[in-house]
């Protein structure tokens, strides 16, 4: 902020940044979300107990269910949902 007051003056210092593209894109929509949960709820790949956040990314992109995810992404998907991975519930 202080530099664009120096280089801008006060207006574009307090404006803020007009016409700026946002720095990413957002590319895990709601299907992508679904299928992600539903591909955690089934069965891990053999040798593996249970799904971890990369053996997910790299499934779901084998998949063709998105270009490329990273297992950061998956964690977040993940942690939106009420349901818990491998847990048994009453009801």
């Amino acid at each position: 902020m202080k530099k664009r007051f120096v280089e801008e003056g006060l207006e574009a210092a307090l404006g803020g940044r007009q016409g700026c593209h946002p720095s990413h894109v957002r590319k895990a929509d709601g299907a992508f979300e679904a299928r992600l949960v539903a591909l955690s709820c089934g069965t891990p790949p053999e040798g593996h107990a249970q799904w971890s956040l990369r053996l997910l990314a790299d499934r779901a992109v084998a998949l063709g269910h998105i270009d490329a995810v990273s297992h950061e992404t998956v964690r977040r998907v993940l942690k939106k949902t009420v349901s818990s991975r491998g847990s048994v519930s009453d009801g």
